[in-house]
This record gives structure tokens, C-alpha cells and sequence, in this order.
């Protein structure tokens, strides 16, 4: 077995050993390292904060087995969690998932990830969030629209944004959407479009993210409904664009989701009947495109793009954002991306 590959499995088998003996014996630090092995992800430096931040983790780990309290507390969860993403950033996925096993079964032996988040909401949201990205699937379901059940939980502003599904919302209705997508687009437009969105801020910005994110992912793909599918995947996309990066990097995540969003994107350039389809192609290539990072993806889209707003008759960026507005939109500074990638399609 050659040298690095034999690490690699001593180092999965050993964090394997780990959880057992926890299993048979029975915040803020793990924030701050998945946030440093963000950085020297995207510097492409290689990992020497990881080399230390691996060593501190597993001698952590080793300190706390030895006692079931200690080997379930938020601090071993954390270093659990920050192991996954820096084997994830080496590229060992193999590693990364054991490490993401052994923290769920963590957190099945305290009780779900709602009692750790009674507990520490920082360990909670960590472990939801690292899991997704390092893994590119949910691996918590979540709770329901009243946030009950065990899961990743819905935010106030969610709960609060139920008032707007008693009220007809043309747009929605006009894109004939399936129910739950509708009842999605329909909440999240009742949020963005009020006066005071923009307080949406941090943690609170973070947790409806989070819960979207999963929440649209947790749906099987709605093949017989492209317009359906196209914006269970492009608003999961949007709301990683404004959320940006915490803890960890989620390109890998949005590349998956748009290989998933590209077969359905001639099928929903195909639907008429409602000025509100050409509205919602411009919205979902918009989002694809800056979510984007493979240049031949780039390229394809963009020139889709083009097709669409020729169609159209776009001539400008003010053009533009009248589409992007009547679907979903959010005046954050990442609106500044979307108008500088559109003045460089239509020139």
C-alpha cells in the first residue's frame, strides 16, 4: 500500500476506534479552525494550520475517550467536525466521511442534533453545515414548518413568513410550481421583499440558509416539473451566493448542484404561457453562472444566456434586474457581481 494511502486508512481506522469507544462507554474553537482551513484552501498553500490543528484534534479526541461525559462534549464534537473538513481539504474523502459518521453517531447518543442545539448552538450549526458541504448531501433531516421534530430547524423569520402563503402570489401561481417549491419561493420572497431584509445578518442569515438549503436538497428531483426543479436547485444556489463562506467552502457543493440544474435548463426555456417563465430562465442562468467555477460550465451557460436575453430584447443591466427582482432578490453586495457579469454578457 503506498505511503500516503496507508496513512490515510490508519488515520480512518484510528478515528473509527474512537467513536467505538465512545459508543461502548457510554464552541467557538471549531468555527475559528474550519474558517483557517477555508483560507488556505482558497490560497492553494497547502494545509500547515491543518498539520496542527490535526494534531491538536486527535490529541483531544484521545484525552476525551476515556470517559463517556467527556468523549460527547461540544469541545470533541468540534474537533470531530473540523477533522472531517481538513481531510475533505487533503482530498481524502474517505477520511472526511468516517470523521462525519462519528459525529452523527455523537449526536444520536446526545439525545439529536436539537438537544445539542439546546446546548451549544454554535456546535449544533457547525456540525449541520460542515456535513453538508464536506459530504454534498444533507445528512440531518430537518424539522417541520413549526419547527417540530429533531433536525436542522427553521428560523423565526420562516415561521413568521407562514403569513404570506395565506396570501395569492401571481408570480408563484403563474410559474404553476410544485406545492412545496411554491410554499418555498413563496416564504423566502415575503422575506427578501420587505423593507427591512437587509437586518438579515449573521447567525440569523446563517440559519435560514442552512435550513433552506437542506430543506430544498431533502426533496427528490421533480423531473416532471422543470421549472420546479430548476428552482429547487437555483434557490439552494442564491442563498449559498448571499450567505458566502462560513467554516468551510461550498463550491464543491454548488458545482454538484448545477450539474443536477443543467439538464433542466432547455426544458424551462421551452415553457410559455406566462411572461414570468422568460422572468425565471434569466433568474435561474443568473444564479448558475455566478455560482459557477468550471470555465467550460461558464462558457455553456453564459452563451444560454445570451440566447435568452436576445430573446428578450435585453439590452442593459436595468433591463435585467427587472427579472431577477420579480422572482428573488436580495440587495446585498453580491448584487454587485450579478450586474458586473451581465454588462460583460450583453457587450
Amino acid at each position: 500500500m503506498p505511503q500516503e494511502k496507508s496513512h490515510v486508512y490508519l488515520r480512518k481506522r484510528a478515528f473509527v476506534f474512537f467513536i467505538d469507544n465512545i459508543i461502548i462507554n457510554t464552541g467557538t474553537a471549531g468555527s475559528e479552525q474550519t474558517a483557517s482551513l477555508d483560507e488556505e484552501r482558497r490560497a492553494q498553500k497547502g494545509f500547515p494550520i491543518s498539520e496542527l490543528l490535526m494534531v491538536d484534534s486527535v490529541s483531544l479526541i484521545r484525552k476525551k475517550i476515556g470517559s463517556s461525559l467527556l468523549a460527547i462534549q461540544d469541545e470533541t464534537l468540534n474537533s470531530v467536525v473540523t477533522l472531517a473538513a481538513i481531510e475533505h481539504g487533503k482530498g481524502n474523502i474517505e477520511a472526511s466521511r468516517a470523521h462525519i459518521d462519528g459525529a452523527k453517531r455523537i449526536v444520536g447518543i446526545r439525545g439529536g442534533l436539537d438537544q445539542v442545539k439546546q446546548v451549544s448552538p454554535l456546535t449544533a450549526r457547525m456540525i449541520a453545515w460542515v456535513s453538508l458541504l464536506v459530504t454534498g448531501s444533507p445528512q440531518y433531516a430537518i424539522q417541520d414548518d413549526l419547527g417540530i421534530g429533531d433536525g436542522v430547524g427553521p428560523t423565526l423569520q420562516w415561521l413568521l413568513a407562514s403569513s404570506f402563503l395565506e396570501i395569492q402570489d401571481p408570480v408563484v401561481d403563474a410559474l404553476l410550481l410544485n406545492r412545496e417549491i411554491g410554499d418555498i419561493l413563496t416564504r423566502l420572497r415575503g422575506i427578501f421583499h420587505q423593507p427591512n431584509a437587509l437586518s438579515l445578518i449573521g447567525t440569523e442569515l446563517h440559519d435560514l440558509t442552512c435550513f433552506v438549503v437542506h430543506k430544498l436538497l431533502l426533496i427528490p428531483p421533480l423531473q416532471n416539473s422543470p421549472q420546479s426543479e430548476c428552482l429547487r436547485c437555483a434557490i439552494a444556489l442564491y442563498m449559498l451566493i448571499i450567505h458566502g463562506t462560513t467554516y468551510y467552502t461550498h463550491t464543491e457543493l454548488a458545482n454538484s448542484i448545477i450539474q443536477r440544474l443543467k439538464s433542466q435548463l432547455q426544458p424551462l426555456a421551452g415553457k410559455t404561457g406566462s411572461v414570468f417563465f422568460g422572468s425565471l430562465q434569466i433568474w435561474v442562468l443568473s444564479v448558475t453562472i455566478i455560482s459557477a467555477t468550471d470555465p467550460t460550465d461558464i462558457q455553456w451557460l453564459i452563451y444560454a444566456a445570451k440566447i435568452a436575453a436576445n430573446a428578450m430584447g435585453l439590452q442593459c443591466w436595468d433591463d435585467v434586474v427587472v427579472h431577477l427582482q420579480s422572482i428573488l432578490w436580495l440587495e446585498t453586495e453580491r448584487a454587485e457581481v450579478f450586474r458586473q457579469q451581465w454588462e460583460a454578457i450583453l457587450t
